[in-house]
């Protein structure tokens, strides 16, 4: 069983999943099936790669254990249970990066992402805030969320690998 530990560091909130293993694999092994598959689009164009990745909820029931994780976290970070929730994945391969953007159209509440393959030097996450940027090193097992007004990127990934990772955003239901 999955347990997630959430901890702040405003205007960061990191979570751990312990034993987080068979989710992060079966996830892998899911995304690796669906890839270029009926039930895949993908999503802007930024800097010669389409950075988004989404695959049909329906079919990757493997998203599930996940989901109610990432919910959970929102949910108490937020304090509020009515939230719709889209997610993504995000497949970098080696010389890719990721253009610093928001997620603040749509009314979205909370942005995070959890990380499935983070090989060494696969690149750093930057949250920009009034206070300085903060680097994030991506790890597996491991939700950041954070206000989706907030600008992000991904630093380039050197590992001679492929990064791979689910993102998130939460907004009110209905």
């Amino acid at each position: 069983m999955s347990q997630l530990y959430l901890y702040a560091e405003p205007p960061l909130h990191l979570g751990k999943v312990e034993g987080h293993q068979p989710i992060t694999q079966s996830l892998i092994a899911a995304f690796e099936r669906e890839f270029g598959g009926p039930h895949m689009r993908q999503s802007h164009l930024e800097l010669g790669r389409l950075e988004n990745t989404w695959i049909a909820r329906e079919a990757i029931p493997e998203i599930e254990p996940l989901l109610t994780l990432a919910n959970q976290a929102a949910q108490a970070i937020l304090g509020r249970e009515d939230l719709r929730t889209a997610f993504w994945f995000n497949r970098m391969l080696p010389g890719d990066r990721t253009a610093r953007h928001n997620h603040e159209e749509g009314g979205e509440l909370l942005s995070g992402v959890y990380y499935l393959e983070t090989p060494p030097d696969c690149g750093d996450l930057l949250v920009y805030h009034p206070g300085g940027p903060t680097r994030i090193a991506p790890c597996e097992g491991r939700f950041v969320f954070f206000a989706p007004r907030l600008a992000h990127a991904v630093e380039e990934n050197r590992s001679g690998r492929r990064r791979l990772s689910v993102a998130f955003n939460f907004g009110p239901a209905g």
